[in-house]
Order: C-alpha cells, then structure tokens, then sequence
C-alpha cells in the first residue's frame, strides 16, 4: 500500500558514517527539486552518464523530477563538492515488497579517485536505506535492484566491488512505424479478431479511467508475470501510483484483451519523447494469462499499439525484453520487426535488515 510518509530516512547523515571518505569540502545532502539550477544539473548528469554507457542520451527534466517529487516512495541524495556543484546522485524508489529500485550517478569529467569516493558515499546510502525500509516492510533482507548499460565498464566495475551480482541482461527493442500500419487493425479503440475483443480501458464521464478495467489490467499483469524473473506483487494502488509518474503516462494508451469478456491480456502504453523528430510510442507492459496464450493475444495487442501509433503520426514503438524469457517473447517481436537498440543490465544485492 502507499504508506502516509516515506519509509525511507530523509537525513542523509542518518545511514552514512561520519567519515564519508569524499574529498576535503565535499558532502553529502538532500535536494527537493524546487531549484531550477539543480534540477537542470542533475539532468545534465543523467544525460552524461546516458552517453557514456550506450552512446547517445535521451534523458530529460521530466525523468528527474519523477525521482525528486515522489515523496512517498523514492528518496534522493545529491553529493557537492566545494563550490557546492553536485557531482553525484543517488535516487531510491520503494517499488513493491521485499524490492528497491536504485539510481546511481556519477559525474563523468570527475578524476578516478573522485568518482570512487561519490560512488562508495553513494552505495554506503543505498544500504542504508534499504535497511530502513526492510524494517518498515517487516522484512529480513531487502532487495537493491539497480541496472547499467552493458557497456558501462566503470560502472560495472564499481557494482562488483559493492558486492552487486548481475543477475539479468534486457534488450531494449525498437521498431519503426510508418503511415500504412493505422490500418493493421479496425480501430485501435476496439477491434476483435477470431473470438478476441482488443479495447481501451473505458473512460468515465469526467475523462478518468473506468477503476473496475484498471484492477482488470492489473490482474492480468500480476497473474501473467508469477513466473517471471524477479516478480514482486505489488498492490493495485502501488501499480497506479508508480505508473501516473511515469512523464508518458496516458490513460488513452491502456488497452484489455477479453476472451468470453473476461480480461485475458493486457497492454500498458507510454509515450516515448523525441528528441529529433516525432515522438514514440512504448511498450511498457504486456501480459497474457497462460490459459489464454496461443490465441493471438499478444500478436493482437502489439498490433493495437502500432496502429495507434501510425494514427498519432509516430515513427516507432518501443519495448524491452528479458533475454532469457521463459516465452521467449522476443521471437515473437523479431518476427514482428524489431530489433536490439541496445543492452541493459539488472544488477542485485540483498541487504540484511537489523532486527
């Protein structure tokens, strides 16, 4: 459930020793995203570290203000050195039970033995607060889950010496979308297809989404992912809260499959802003019952989004892939046209919780 408060510790000093081991002037402190300068920094560093790891950025002020203004369950820290510029951030996000996500990052230009000591700070709080919230949990142990580009040496480098593990590998996928795909399907409102109805979740009066197709959407992707890497449940408010963060969250871009009108699959849309050209559109879920696979579910649902998009005037849709599904899905999407933009990592460590 969402918790009244953060069950993260907001003073830094609180999870890191009094020797922070950083250069002489430098410290460790909070940020609240009111400050314009600041955010553009932090922004600038997301956008470094983006073409450091895979070649090119994409980042924006929208992807940073999420990690900043989602004080119910993320938590930030911001390292400066002595002229006050912030030269690392660490954001983490209580994602589901017995789960936390972590963002690490680090100033590029920095010489080595400085980027070590923001890094070793930054990890040393990640601990920390993942032992905070363990125990608001009830937990034993608590979950870091972090990620890095597969061609990010350094920060694989610092994530071994921390005692993370890589424990998955995600191809990020793409494929382009032209102006004839608007009719691979009826409508992308609603369309049906050998006994399968494909829809948009159905809006009310007032323009918010019907609740009785979100907790369906929902239901879907829970039971569709039990046996997948890494699954967390995660509650239904949980689920909404984290995905209206998202700076692409449309409530247009959420669809259900219905077999014999009950929910079978599921298909959550974001918007993916261009940064040279037309925007795209992003696979951010999808999920189909197993006693629904094999009926054209997905096919029909990946159909949904790409003619949608050619409606919008958008130039491709996005995804990522486990590359080692147990549906092996990524033959489906290669036979459907995409193809591996490039390679992520998810990194793990499980933290002891003090009792």
């Amino acid at each position: 459930m969402i918790p009244d408060g953060s069950r993260f510790e907001s003073d830094p000093a609180e999870v890191l020793a009094d020797d922070a081991g950083l250069p002489q002037g430098w410290e460790a402190g909070t940020i609240d995203g009111a400050t314009a300068s600041d955010v553009d920094r932090l922004t600038e560093l997301l956008r470094d570290h983006e073409r450091a790891g895979r070649g090119w950025a994409s980042g924006s002020e929208d992807d940073v203000l999420v990690e900043l203004h989602g004080l119910e369950m993320r938590e930030n820290v911001v390292v400066r050195d002595d002229a006050s510029v912030i030269r690392a951030w660490g954001s983490v996000h209580d994602r589901a039970e017995g789960r936390m996500l972590y963002v690490h990052i680090v100033d590029q230009a920095l010489p080595d033995y400085a980027a070590r000591a923001c890094s070793d700070l930054l990890f040393e709080w990640a601990s920390g607060q993942a032992e905070r919230v363990g125990a608001e949990r009830g937990r034993s142990v608590q979950q870091i889950d972090t990620g890095a580009f597969a061609g990010d040496g350094r920060q694989h480098e610092w994530l071994d010496a921390a005692g993370f593990t890589k424990v998955r590998t995600w191809w990020q996928m793409s494929r382009s979308v032209i102006p004839e795909e608007s009719e691979l399907v009826t409508d992308p409102a609603r369309w049906e297809k050998d006994g399968v109805v494909f829809r948009r979740v159905e809006r009310q009066g007032d323009g918010m989404p019907d609740e009785a197709d979100l907790r369906a959407v929902h239901d879907v992707l829970e039971g569709a992912f039990t046996d997948h890497f890494n699954s967390a449940e995660e509650t239904f408010h949980e689920f909404i809260h984290r995905l209206r963060e998202d700076p692409g969250h449309r409530w247009d871009h959420w669809w259900l499959a219905e077999v014999d009108g009950v929910a079978a699959g599921a298909l959550v849309g974001t918007v993916s802003q261009g940064t040279s050209g037309p925007d795209g559109s992003y696979v951010s879920y999808l999920g189909v019952l197993a006693s629904a696979r094999g009926r054209g579910v997905a096919k029909g649902l990946l159909h949904t989004i790409i003619a949608d998009a050619a409606v919008r005037g958008r130039d491709s849709v996005g995804l990522e892939v486990d590359a080692d599904s147990p549906t092996r899905a990524d033959g489906l999407y290669v036979a459907m046209g995409w193809g591996t933009k490039y390679v992520t990592e998810s990194w793990h460590k499980d933290v002891p919780v003090p009792t």
